[in-house]
């Protein structure tokens, strides 16, 4: 039997207003984005820039507001904006190493807290709409940022090292200090979203997104909380992931539908990631 036209609307518009965790309304606006490959030891190492990967919250400037991976906007206050240029910016909002739940706190309030947001810095470390080499872009981002004078926009630290061995020390110093680890981006890449070994994310265990399936009741002294999450890959693989969560996440999870970020090292024949725990909510 065919549907009449005003059936389906009726029907869709139910589905959102049933499902508001799936995340629907923001997928539409979502950035189209870099996105970095899990580093493998290269013999051109020199070839590229270092940088920290932040334990933040990527955030995608369009030139009016900030826009999280999957498109649902970041409210931050107008003096935080002031400044940024009229042209999309990619980076991460962060505050410190270790921070990550005081930044969720701040920049996911629909009305912005300014004193929560003080501690907030913008870190740059793309510019989308550029052409020419990443190094390229790294110097018109220095010559775009320099003259702002606002302290919570920064441009983030990038360096050299000479070989594999000098990665990995500056890996472990990093780790040692609290960082999640290092990001790699070729000196000759052109810019292209998706992910590409251009730009390489350097770390001592590997992580990746997925959907929260089921929440999982909790026993013993997580009675009455999350005793664990149900999680599906991209690809389909479910598995659990009980370790990472604090107690203030097992009292209130991440919702069904929503994307979250894990950990593991290393997966089994079957796929499924070995030892994973979680590490993030996103927005």
């Amino acid at each position: 039997m065919k549907k009449h036209p005003a059936v389906s609307i009726i029907l869709f518009a139910s589905m959102l207003y049933l499902f508001p965790a799936i995340g629907y309304a923001g997928d539409f606006n979502a950035p189209d984005l870099l996105l970095a490959k899990v580093y493998k030891q290269t013999s051109d190492i020199e070839q590229y820039w270092v940088s920290e990967k932040y334990d933040g919250v990527r955030a995608y400037w369009d030139g009016k507001r900030f826009l999280s991976r999957q498109g649902n906007e970041y409210t931050a206050p107008k003096w935080f904006t002031e400044g940024l240029p009229k042209r999309p910016l990619d980076g991460e909002l962060w505050i410190a190493r270790n921070t990550f739940e005081q930044l969720i706190s701040a920049v996911k309030k629909d009305n912005p807290i300014d004193e929560e947001w003080r501690h907030v810095r913008f870190m740059v470390f793309e510019l989308p709409d550029a052409s020419g080499t990443f190094s390229d872009r790294l110097h018109q981002m220095k010559s775009l940022l320099e003259p702002i004078e606002n302290k919570h926009i920064q441009l983030a630290k990038q360096y050299r090292v000479a070989s594999h061995t000098a990665l990995m020390t500056k890996l472990d110093q990093a780790v040692d200090n609290g960082s999640e680890g290092l990001m790699i981006h070729h000196q000759n890449a052109h810019y292209k979203t998706g992910r590409t070994r251009d730009l390489m994310k350097v770390k001592r265990y590997a992580d990746a997104e997925a959907r929260v399936i089921k929440h999982l009741p909790g026993k013993g002294k997580y009675l009455g909380m999350l005793g664990a999450l149900l999680l599906e890959t991209p690809e389909g693989i479910r598995f659990r992931v009980g370790s990472g969560l604090s107690d203030d996440e097992r009292r209130s999870p991440p919702l069904v539908g929503a994307e979250v970020t894990y950990k593991f090292y290393g997966k089994t024949r079957k796929g499924k990631p070995r030892f994973a725990s979680f590490l993030r909510a996103s927005k």
